[in-house]
């Protein structure tokens, strides 16, 4: 072997720890992101988290790595992507509702967790307080589980005779029983009567809304992923028994729903990410209060309203954040 190519050949065995290192060091922070529908109902939830992270320095597969999975509404497949993520060593878990956070919360008590829309963080058992969540998990509550009595003043408003109302909730769903606390209370101060609509798959549904036409003069739903990823399901079956809908979110109107009362889901994802930002930058998920949201958006499908033979009264209609037509 000539002198120069055994110098090289030595030289290039030494570099390769150095290389090895440096390849090591740039290893991306990962972010475990725990879609509760599929990607195409939750699209623009992670569209604004990843944009946000963006803003402030986080970019996608450049300084940062987001392993997507989706439970597609399946409460088992929770435990299972938690699981996968604790077996990836993820950084920090993005949970999208109390479900996918409980279950995050029972496979590691180490890797961060951050919750994006938690109906009922305290109840539900996720955090000690909202002041100081203790643990390793933190997040924002949308207040799902609080706006039942409000939501049913507004049905009232665009419904003055109505009496009975029928509440589809998934039996699986932890913060559906503290909605429906809420949901009597305001229903026993408005004199309407209650029938309840429990689901717990998609087969569920279509079964739910037999003899229902007879029986009820609207139908609430409470938000949960099995009904936010079937909400074009259940607008179809409620439009076809003439059933007007009180809803939880924007998408859920966009989907031929009558109303709804809620917060922006995009906007929390969006604020997740600020939350997913201190904790990647040293902040323990135990010192960061949880939040609240900050308005909540009324949204009216005319072009329901004009099929189920409504009018919506301009007193409602003005306090609306968006009228689709």
């Amino acid at each position: 072997m000539k002198r120069r190519e055994f110098i090289a050949l030595v030289g290039g065995m030494a570099a390769w720890p150095l290389a090895a290192r440096a390849q090591e060091q740039r290893k991306l922070l990962t972010i475990g992101f725990l879609g509760t529908g599929v990607p195409a109902s939750q699209r623009t939830w992670a569209a604004a988290f990843a944009r946000r992270l963006r803003e402030l320095g986080w970019i996608e597969d450049q300084t940062v790595a987001i392993e997507y999975r989706w439970a597609e509404g399946r409460p088992e497949r929770y435990t299972e992507i938690a699981a996968e993520f604790v077996r990836l060593k993820t950084d920090v878990i993005l949970a999208g509702g109390t479900e996918g956070a409980l279950a995050a919360k029972r496979e590691t008590a180490d890797i961060p967790i951050v919750f994006a829309t938690a109906g009922d963080p305290i109840g539900s058992g996720l955090v000690a307080s909202l002041a100081r969540p203790g643990g390793n998990i933190t997040g924002l509550s949308n207040q799902g589980s609080d706006l039942g009595g409000k939501k049913l003043e507004l049905m009232r408003e665009v419904l003055p005779t109505l009496t009975r109302v029928a509440v589809m909730v998934n039996s699986d769903y932890s913060g559906g029983l503290t909605e429906r606390f809420e949901i009597d209370a305001g229903a026993r101060k408005l004199g309407i009567e209650v029938v309840p609509l429990p689901i717990r798959r998609i087969e569920d549904i279509a079964p739910a809304f037999d003899g229902l036409k007879e029986r009820v003069e609207a139908l609430y739903v409470i938000g949960d992923p099995l009904a936010s990823l079937h909400r074009l399901r259940i607008n179809t079956f409620a439009l076809a028994a003439r059933l007007p809908t009180m809803g939880f979110q924007r998408e859920y109107v966009e989907a031929a729903g009558l109303i709804s009362y809620g917060t922006n889901f995009p906007d929390q994802y969006r604020r997740a990410a600020e939350f997913v930002d201190k904790i990647l930058r040293g902040a323990k998920p135990a010192d960061i209060p949880v939040e609240q949201p900050n308005r909540f958006e009324l949204v009216i499908n005319l072009t329901t309203a004009k099929a189920l033979g409504l009018t919506i009264p301009v007193t409602v209609l003005a306090r609306a954040d968006e009228v689709i037509e």
